[in-house]
């Protein structure tokens, strides 16, 4: 049976649906050697502080405009780490499960992690070995492969071997435009993930696309793993 890949960005605490492609994976990499992009998912989210949404925001040192992600410092001359902790702590340690974000939170204020490219991805690892997911995964820096949008993307899934691309579905439109998987052998497949509410505690209406922070703080792990299954 062939292996399905899934390519995405490593984001800072990604929401639900980015670990529901982890578990729809086999192999998951990390698409690292591209262009980081200011305001983006790449390093911040969102999380609820007194049932509003407030912005978690890394900021960066870049060596140029079109550094890669895999290149770019956290800038530690900002208190943020301090900031992220204490906002965490303040939205959430009321929470019934706000134990579980300890090793999140211990990674946040590692100062020897000075890249986003390592707090990301030790985020992301650090919350599949919480909830059990265990799947194979790649950085695109390790393989070497050139190329643009879905030129790029199809050179990995070939030099990893895989025979199926799960695609978040908001990558739909530039690869049916690109049209370079229709000459491959590779079956493309995208994400349908549905978002659904749960009981976030202390809010009055329920607010989706928040960091999996909020769904861990206010789920049980086995309710977590049944709701980004989903």
């Amino acid at each position: 049976m062939g292996k399905i890949c899934v390519i995405m960005q490593p984001t800072y605490l990604p929401w639900a649906g980015y670990f529901n492609l982890i578990i729809n994976s086999d192999i998951f990499v990390f698409l690292d050697d591209v262009q980081f992009e200011k305001q983006s998912w790449q390093n911040r989210n969102k999380i609820l502080i007194n049932s509003k949404e407030n912005w978690l925001t890394v900021p960066v040192n870049r060596k140029g405009l079109n550094s890669y992600i895999n290149e770019i410092n956290v800038d530690d001359t900002q208190k943020w780490r301090k900031k992220h902790v204490t906002s965490i702590s303040q939205g959430y340690s009321r929470h019934p499960y706000f134990q579980h974000l300890e090793k999140v939170l211990n990674i946040i204020q590692d100062k020897s992690l000075i890249k986003l490219i390592d707090i990301n991805v030790n985020i992301i690892i650090s919350f599949c070995n919480l909830l059990k997911i265990k799947k194979e995964f790649v950085k695109s820096s390790e393989l070497g492969c050139s190329g643009t949008r879905s030129e790029k993307l199809l050179k990995i899934i070939e030099e990893l071997g895989c025979s199926d691309y799960l695609s978040p579905l908001g990558s739909k439109d530039y690869i049916q435009e690109d049209r370079i998987f229709e000459k491959s052998n590779i079956n493309v497949s995208y994400q349908d993930y549905e978002i659904k509410s749960y009981n976030q505690r202390k809010s009055e209406s329920f607010i989706s696309h928040l960091s999996i922070i909020d769904v861990i703080a206010n789920l049980d792990l086995a309710e977590t793993n049944i709701y980004i299954n989903n």
